[in-house]
């Protein structure tokens, strides 16, 4: 029987404070986010080689990396992500790897991140030092923005390794987390009423948010204004789900959106504004962009049994419903066998 390590990290959804994980804002000022997983995951899969290759295969965008040795790696554009997690965790045997997310790449839900924890956790089963889940998000981060050099916050990779719904401060470099344990006829609610709705269109958020941020340090009043009431509505919204206030968070969510659309005008987009149009009408009351926003997912809150109704409308739009539940566990791993 031969041996298969596999890994599992979810994807999330946010909620509110999206933006203020990201520096430089996160470090002038702090900030503070809301998100839960849901259970659409990465899931990776290592079969441990007899010999120094390392074949590398990604499901979601059809390619293959083959090279002789751990040595050989190099950053080409081809599964780099991949490639960052085997060169920073120093793990030199050989190896097959097989990658996949449930998630459309760019889609918002945070799916490169959760590909970095999922990752981690694969080869750190390898190891004899094992890491804690805080400990596999910081070193998530680390592949993407100082191995590849890829603009981003921190929220995605503590949400995919944590599970559940947190409430994050970010006061850099320190994150902590708060786990909301909600009531479960709040989290039922939330699952009735919300939609994850998929555009269509894929996204770069680095774009973005390299924009946002040069108006953030060239101090332009509107982007800084927005940040701050970013970070302000994250603390409400954590204050509404924990009384189970879900009216008061749909609004909260429709705030969010506001604001985030006065950070620059990429945030949205004709395709997007429609869909708000027809989901509003049909009997959303709140709703926001989900990641970075200018394409990806958004995520609607329907009016009382009215939930039915948004979901014909962006359907007859074009749009994807994903459909989903909360997931309270993050990074898992575990081995499987197989006949050789």
């Amino acid at each position: 029987m031969g041996r298969i390590i596999r890994s599992r990290a979810p994807i999330r959804i946010d909620f509110a404070g999206g933006w203020t994980d990201v520096p430089p804002f996160s470090e002038r000022e702090g900030g503070a986010v809301v998100n839960a997983s849901i259970n659409r995951y990465t899931y990776c899969s290592l079969v441990p080689r007899d010999d120094d290759r390392i074949r590398i295969l990604s499901a979601d965008f059809d390619q293959y990396v083959e090279v002789a040795n751990f040595r050989a790696l190099e950053y080409d554009g081809n599964l780099d992500l991949i490639k960052a997690a085997v060169k920073v965790l120093d793990v030199e045997s050989g190896m097959d790897i097989h990658v996949r997310c449930d998630a459309p790449p760019g889609s918002g839900t945070g799916s490169s991140s959760s590909i970095s924890v999922a990752l981690i956790g694969l080869l750190n089963c390898l190891q004899r030092n094992k890491l804690s889940p805080h400990e596999v998000a910081k070193l998530a981060r680390r592949l993407e923005v100082q191995e590849l050099n890829i603009a981003g916050g921190k929220q995605d990779y503590y949400a995919s390794a944590l599970g559940g719904v947190n409430f994050l401060e970010f006061e850099d470099p320190a994150v902590s987390n708060s786990a909301l344990h909600l009531a479960p006829g709040t989290i039922r609610e939330m699952e009735k009423h919300m939609l994850l709705v998929y555009t269509g269109q894929s996204r770069l958020s680095g774009d973005i948010i390299r924009t946002v941020m040069g108006a953030y340090e060239r101090n332009e009043r509107r982007t800084v204004e927005a940040l701050r009431n970013l970070k302000r509505i994250a603390y409400e919204v954590k204050n509404a789900l924990l009384a189970g206030d879900l009216h008061a968070f749909a609004a909260l969510l429709d705030e969010n959106w506001r604001n985030q659309k006065a950070l620059d005008a990429s945030v949205t987009n004709e395709r997007i504004d429609r869909l708000f149009e027809v989901a509003y009408r049909s009997g959303a009351i709140g709703g926001k962009a989900s990641g970075a926003g200018g394409g990806g997912c958004v995520i609607f809150y329907a009016d009382e049994d009215k939930e039915h109704l948004v979901r014909k409308a962006v359907i007859a739009e074009g749009a994807q419903i994903i459909d989903f539940n909360f997931e309270e566990s993050g990074l898992q791993t575990w081995v499987s066998n197989r006949p050789d």
